[in-house]
């Protein structure tokens, strides 16, 4: 494991059983335990550091708490033929993601459209990773969530005072060849990238931050003090009502919360998904032909720097894939200190060691 500048380079096999060991040592079994792990790593080798495993220090000391749960099951509070309204219990976002998309996947089938939610969900991780899985199963997907009305870190524009978390949304269709998977916070950036920055004494870039008193910064630590810095809404009005109308989506179809939450209520994600199989609209094989039409026209569109290429999206994760898979995954000072951390004090061995 070379090191550069305090940061340690890991393969994605080691990271991801090192993860999964200190998961498995809180008290996640060997199957909960991996695929989170798995999911985490995923997301660093996709290059998406803030979903990464940066969160394997907030995720343990909630297992701890109990505001994470493992071993829990994904309870179905009402079902139609075409809706699911699912309690997550507190259990592991990415756990339960995927016994959603279980169930959502024949119910999509079978009525051409699904529509899934969970309440008291732990934190589900990278939303492109679900909307993908739905693509390689030839369904497209719509995905977003919000973080129960407890974590707000988005003024409105003009404001000071946060208002809403950065309530993501994320597509995916397939294509004649990779899925097409779109995932983007309503906010200029994702807070994790904001901690991210912070664990590695980096500087933010100009216009993602303002400080508790409403000016902007690019010190990634004033997102973290009392009072809180905020984030900046993506693209100013546009973004923030995207993101206020989401929440209000995501928390109110769900049975969840949006801001503010009651007191006593616990951070976590409620989960809304849409499920489409193409094959009960105008078939697949149109679908199919329309999106790699589509994708092949805007690739084609004259460069302003001949020496760059157009990319779509998804293109940058699959290309930071094939390089981490190559040549590992950096893990920041900051980062990999919480992982030693934790490691000492639940007794896991460090890879390498």
């Amino acid at each position: 494991m070379p090191e550069t500048s305090g940061s340690v380079t890991i393969s994605s096999t080691e990271l991801c059983e090192f993860a999964a060991d200190l998961f498995r040592a809180a008290g996640a079994s060997v199957e909960e335990a991996n695929i989170v792990a798995s999911s985490l790593v995923e997301s660093n080798l996709c290059g998406h550091d803030s979903h990464g495993v940066v969160r394997v220090a907030e995720y343990l000391p909630s297992l701890t708490c109990g505001s994470l749960r493992a071993g829990v099951e994904l309870l179905v509070l009402n079902q139609t033929a075409s809706l699911l309204v699912c309690d997550a219990q507190y259990g592991f976002g990415q756990v339960q993601m995927h016994r959603l998309i279980d169930r959502l996947e024949p119910m999509a089938r079978a009525q051409g459209l699904a529509c899934g939610t969970i309440r008291r969900c732990g934190h589900v991780g990278r939303l492109g990773e679900w909307v993908e899985v739905l693509a390689r199963r030839n369904l497209a997907g719509l995905m977003s969530v919000n973080d129960n009305g407890v974590l707000m870190c988005v003024a409105p524009p003009g404001g000071i005072d946060p208002r809403i978390s950065t309530n993501p949304i994320a597509l995916g269709v397939p294509t004649e060849a990779e899925p097409l998977v779109l995932d983007i916070s309503t906010s200029v950036v994702a807070n994790g990238k904001i901690r991210v920055a912070k664990n590695a004494g980096r500087s933010c870039p100009e216009g993602w931050l303002q400080d508790s008193n409403g000016r902007p910064t690019t010190d990634p630590s004033t997102r973290f003090t009392d009072p809180p810095g905020t984030i900046l809404p993506m693209g100013g009005y546009k973004g923030f009502g995207l993101g206020l109308l989401m929440d209000i989506l995501v928390g109110g179809l769900s049975g969840g919360q949006c801001p503010p939450a009651p007191t006593g209520e616990l951070d976590c994600n409620n989960v809304l998904l849409l499920a489409f199989d193409p094959v009960k609209f105008s078939g697949l094989e149109h679908f199919v032909r329309e999106s790699q039409g589509l994708s092949d026209f805007t690739r084609a569109s004259r460069q302003v720097d001949p020496a760059t290429e157009i990319r779509l999206p998804g293109d940058r994760s699959r290309q930071t894939r094939e390089a981490r898979l190559r040549c590992g995954i950096e893990i920041d000072p900051g980062t990999w200190e919480q992982l030693l951390a934790n490691a000492s004090r639940l007794k896991v061995t460090v890879p390498g060691n």
